[in-house]
């Protein structure tokens, strides 16, 4: 009940989640790496909460070793960040504001421990951003691509 007084006045404050861009360069440029999400199989960043003392990049890091099976290096500052809502277990929805930390890919993995509940896949910078259903990701993804490795610094 309280939850419902607080969206009555206001609204709960948003939830903080972190995302990698996991990104590389491919024969024709920069290619963007998605996952599908587990609930709704929505093409998506690798997100998650933090966990313990975590800064939100080495959670973002951990997010695409774990969700997409890639690893590499991070930038330890935000690209800038999008929010979304997400629908708790008893329907209770609550937005989350994801900061997203690019990070140039250097290993990807066969086996990675959620391959069996996601599907990953390369994409262009657009065809990235037609994918992504939240428009401010979209445009954090046209914005980066245009010059990776200086916003990835």
């Amino acid at each position: 009940m309280f939850d419902r007084i607080r969206m009555l006045f206001g609204g709960a404050p948003c939830l903080v989640q972190a995302a990698a861009l996991p990104w590389r360069m491919g024969e024709k440029g920069v290619e963007i790496l998605l996952v599908t999400s587990r609930d709704t199989g929505r093409w998506v960043l690798p997100k998650g909460w933090p966990e313990g003392d975590e800064e939100l990049w080495q959670a973002a890091a951990r997010e695409a070793d774990e969700e997409a099976g890639v690893s590499g290096s991070i930038a330890e500052n935000a690209l800038g960040k999008f929010f979304y809502g997400k629908e708790a277990a008893g329907g209770m929805q609550f937005r989350c504001e994801v900061h997203v930390y690019p990070m140039q890919v250097e290993n990807i993995a066969d086996k990675w421990p959620e391959r069996r509940r996601r599907t990953r896949t390369w994409h262009t910078p657009d065809q990235a951003a037609a994918l992504v259903h939240e428009p401010d990701l979209a445009e954090l993804i046209g914005q980066f691509s245009t010059n990776p490795r200086q916003k990835a610094a």
